[in-house]
């Protein structure tokens, strides 16, 4: 962590029965002692996040199936489990469609279906009943931890439901329009979001920003969470971070994510981590053919000018936004899938994995509605098993604090990307046709002396002095023998 010296990995912590009754609300009965891991930078150096869709990631929807699973996540590198919204949602105006509203349906039983945005939260301090009870949950938080995992809960602080407490509690707390109305987001030219199921907060009261404070660290203290993706992040002032994180801290050693991509979140011990959209929407372009290889380097150029060393940035191809929204990655990247997913563990930052992914997610997830992933291991998982345990032990693909090396090797194809990773005298190449037809290559990389294991594909034959052929969207990573 950003105030933190480097921590090992599992710390073992001895509470007497008594003590966790105590301090975790009945987290445990047993009276033996348990291991809790704390977070660490180096945890963070090596790691993957996944992405926890609870309605969705299984036929029930509920916790108690999600938590069976997550011993097998450990087969895909994964070290942060993050929880979309498990909060109770909103009835008032829950939406239907993107357009529409429950109020707008008539039939009762058809109104039913429409469970509305997990964004819309009706209570702080609590969990959706859909989803199973407090100790389904503590349970999943026991789970994860005995697995050497941590698990960080999405933040909704831009906005609530509309049937929220404060509405009537407190309606001081929310932004109010001429007339006096508690309102939707809006722009700064009045112009509203869309986002018609939440209401507004007004930062301005420092009541509700101390009650805010207050159910955040509800989740730390009470029930052992390790830390926030925080949604929106960007639109609550930097003036609440900047309060409101350090208080947090004080409690534990967490793991803040920003929805974000403004490097000034991340300062003065805020933010490890922040979305990498703009890279993401690049590949979007790449697999498409819309831009070149090298808007690729400008890109890079520019990240590497515009973030701290110590920033660590969220590398995804798809996400619960990109996929309901965009497509899945098969109907946004095609082909050039598998070669975009590798180079999210390649470059320096931490790769994410979204419910289903792993699963060979073909179509876009209902999101107002129940839906649900299909659950066959196929060629993703053993590609994400393959990367995973790659990132995690590899030292030329630490991606944190201490982020390996970057360098790009000069090629005689403008379709080809390949860069060198390195860290002490560790190497790790990545080498990709990023077009969708046959290229050749010539690439003056290779040391006198040294010769290099090809990985997680095919075995090839390489011999890095002569010209090398690549089919479409073929991909290679070396590793140095």
């Amino acid at each position: 962590m950003k105030r933190l010296v480097l921590l090992s990995i599992l710390l073992v912590t001895a509470l007497s029965c008594k003590e966790r009754v105590e301090k975790v609300a009945a987290i445990d009965q047993e009276s033996e002692e348990t291991e809790v891991p704390l977070m660490s930078d180096s945890i963070l150096e090596h790691a993957v996040i996944y992405e926890a869709n609870i309605r969705q990631y299984s036929p029930e929807g509920t916790f108690n199936a999600f938590t069976s699973d997550i011993p097998q996540l450990k087969e895909l590198g994964v070290k942060v489990i993050w929880l979309m919204p498990i909060h109770p949602i909103s009835l008032v105006k829950r939406k239907a469609t993107n357009d529409s509203s429950i109020e707008d349906i008539e039939d009762p039983e058809e109104r039913k279906k429409y469970l509305g945005s997990y964004y819309s939260i009706a209570d702080y301090k609590a969990v959706h009943p859909d989803y199973g009870t407090m100790e389904d949950f503590r349970e999943l938080i026991r789970t994860a931890h005995d697995n050497g995992m941590f698990v960080i809960l999405d933040w909704v602080p831009n906005h609530t439901g509309w049937d929220h407490p404060w509405i009537t509690e407190h309606p001081d707390y929310y932004t109010k329009n001429a007339e006096g109305e508690i309102t939707d987001p809006l722009n700064d030219d009045g112009e509203p979001w869309g986002w018609t199921d939440v209401a507004d907060l007004d930062y301005d009261n420092m009541e509700m920003q101390e009650a805010m404070i207050d159910a955040m660290k509800f989740w730390i203290v009470e029930e052992g969470i390790d830390g926030f993706r925080c949604d929106v992040a960007h639109s609550v002032p930097a003036s609440f971070w900047e309060k409101a994180i350090p208080r947090l801290r004080a409690e534990k050693d967490i793991f803040m994510l920003a929805e974000a991509e403004i490097p000034g979140i991340m300062t003065n011990d805020l933010f490890e981590m922040s979305y990498a959209w703009e890279f993401h929407h690049l590949l979007n372009s790449l697999a498409k053919g819309e831009r070149p290889v090298s808007d690729f380097d400008t890109y890079i150029e520019e990240e590497q000018k515009k973030w701290e060393n110590d920033d660590i940035l969220m590398r995804f191809i798809t996400n619960h936004d990109e996929n309901s929204w965009a497509g899945p990655v098969k109907e946004r990247m095609g082909n050039a899938s598998e070669a975009l997913l590798a180079l999210t563990y390649c470059i320096p930052g931490m790769p994410l994995v979204y419910s289903g992914q792993e699963y060979d997610l073909n179509h876009r997830l209902k999101f107002f509605e129940k839906d649900q992933i299909p659950k066959e291991k196929g060629k993703t998982w053993e590609e994400l098993a393959r990367l995973g345990a790659l990132k995690n032990t590899h030292p030329a693909l630490s991606g944190g604090k201490e982020s390996a090396s970057y360098d790009r090797l000069p090629s005689d194809n403008e379709n080809i990307l390949v860069f060198k990773r390195q860290k002490n005298d560790h190497e790790l190449f990545y080498i990709a046709n990023l077009s969708d037809t046959p290229q050749k290559v010539s690439v003056a990389w290779n040391p006198e002396g040294i010769s290099w294991d090809p990985i997680l594909m095919r075995e090839w034959e390489v011999d890095m002095k002569a010209p090398m052929e690549l089919a479409p969207w073929e991909y290679h990573i070396l590793i140095k023998k």
